[in-house]
């Protein structure tokens, strides 16, 4: 974790309850036909525009040009074809379904890669426009195999201390494996045995070190706690008519007080959890107002689509400002000495000490809060954040945007069904509006001017 001072604990993420499925492909199962197809180029077009790529902020891509090697041109044109990728990558995982093995995105075109367990998927993914890859492993497999690492990690002292020396889980979608990082091989190779997963499923790397926590109202900028340490707040949120910001769980605990960057009393820590997760949410006095911006008067939030592995992704904190890197993983597990934190995200962004409960923001949607890592910001490193998407589902948040939304809206007046703003939808999540039924593409938070007629990268009628 990145708080400062690094007395402070680190942050965790809860883990989804996945089953262990067998690590098997599923070559007999049935192709879908190439109707998704113009579904999915539907939805990968109207993204840029739905998302608000448009109004990524400078700092931002100042940020890119530096950290990726693009000018200014290629860093926006980067951001809205991520933005197309994503919502291709969700289409065609509804359509795939149980063949389904995870996209990424490759190159700096971000160009989009999808994988398959069936040979038979591998015409329609191509006409949808991503590279088809045929792996052996769906991406539910993979999970599971994760998720029973996790269980044997908290088995008794033995496994927390094999956990300890290998610290670092998680699902390479481009490999098609699980990979565990340690410290000591021998620990690594206990726990995968404890574990009974499929050994052929796993691949074990040594690292020299192990992540730490960087312990030390705009998403970025620095708060401290008990008048003592110092942590960065993620991004700011409103409670009903209640303003303040979400930020990591290990930077402090209810009751907490707070106070900004300039020393003024600001509020108090509502929630907070860590170990299990890193997440945490702090109410301010009336002396502070939620805005939708990243440390930078221009250029504002406009969402919460959680991006895919490859994309770009850029982390402001009050220690070291603004950095940017990729996705290297979602649903990465790491163990801390406070506990192990599982669906954090493992991005090459760096950190130090104080850009803990920092924002990570990919174009103009937030993606999470800064946990902890390796390295720093000399030589470079890996940062993990918690996800914001279940911090504003866990506590009951909406996520601070400037409210442009996609467009027009699909006209006046409430015509029903179960979708509502405020919602936190995880892809794959149905729905009604009006007389009909959507799936939810990507996981969101619902907001006004998303409705899913008006959100095609978004939304998709069933």
């Amino acid at each position: 974790m990145l708080r400062r001072p690094a007395r402070a604990a680190c942050a965790v993420l809860a883990t989804a309850a996945l089953g262990l499925t067998a690590l098997q492909g599923t070559a007999g199962a049935a192709s879908p036909t190439p109707a998704p197809v113009a579904a999915a180029r539907a939805a990968a077009s109207a993204a840029p525009e739905n998302l608000g790529v448009a109004a990524a902020a400078p700092a931002l891509i100042e940020a890119l040009q530096r950290d990726l090697g693009l000018t200014a041109g290629q860093a926006r044109t980067r951001i809205a074809a991520e933005a197309r990728a994503g919502a291709l990558a969700g289409a065609l995982a509804q359509a795939l379904g149980g063949g389904w093995a995870g996209s990424w995105l490759e190159g700096p075109d971000a160009a989009p890669a999808v994988a398959t367990t069936r040979a038979a998927d591998l015409a329609v993914i191509r006409a949808a426009g991503a590279r088809p890859v045929l792996v052996d492993r769906p991406l539910a497999a993979l999970d599971g195999a994760l998720a029973a690492l996790d269980r044997a990690a908290g088995r008794g002292p033995a496994g927390r201390a094999d956990a300890l020396a290998a610290p670092v889980r998680y699902v390479d979608v481009a490999a098609n494996t699980v990979v565990v990082q340690a410290t000591d091989r021998a620990a690594a190779e206990r726990l995968v045995a404890g574990a009974g997963v499929d050994r052929a499923a796993v691949r074990v790397e040594t690292v020299a070190e192990a992540p730490r926590p960087l312990y030390d109202l705009r998403g970025g900028d620095a708060y401290y706690i008990d008048s003592s340490s110092r942590c960065s707040i993620g991004f700011p949120i409103t409670r009903g008519t209640t303003q303040g910001f979400v930020s990591a769980g290990h930077c402090g605990r209810a009751g907490s007080s707070t106070t900004g960057a300039n020393r003024a009393a600001q509020g108090s820590f509502q929630a907070s959890v860590f170990p299990g997760n890193d997440m945490s949410w702090v109410a301010t006095n009336s002396s502070w107002t939620a805005t939708p911006y990243v440390n930078s008067a221009s250029g504002a939030v406009t969402g919460s689509v959680l991006q895919q592995v490859g994309a770009s992704v850029c982390r402001s904190g009050s220690t070291t400002g603004w950095h940017c890197g990729t996705i290297q993983q979602h649903n990465t597990s790491v163990t801390y000495a406070e506990g192990t934190v599982s669906g954090v995200t493992r991005t090459n962004v760096c950190a130090e000490p104080g850009d803990s409960g920092g924002s990570f923001i990919s174009g103009t949607q937030a993606q999470g809060v800064t946990s902890g890592g390796t390295g720093n910001c000399s030589q470079g490193g890996t940062t993990y954040f918690q996800p914001v998407n279940p911090i504003l589902q866990g506590y009951g948040l909406t996520l601070k945007t400037d409210g442009q939304g996609p467009g027009p809206g699909p006209g006046p007046g409430n015509p029903g069904g179960t979708w509502a703003a405020g919602t936190v939808y995880q892809a794959g999540a149905t729905v009604t509006y009006g007389s009909t039924s959507y799936r939810c593409l990507q996981g969101h938070q619902a907001q006004v001017g998303w409705e899913p007629p008006n959100a095609p990268a978004l939304w998709q009628a069933v």
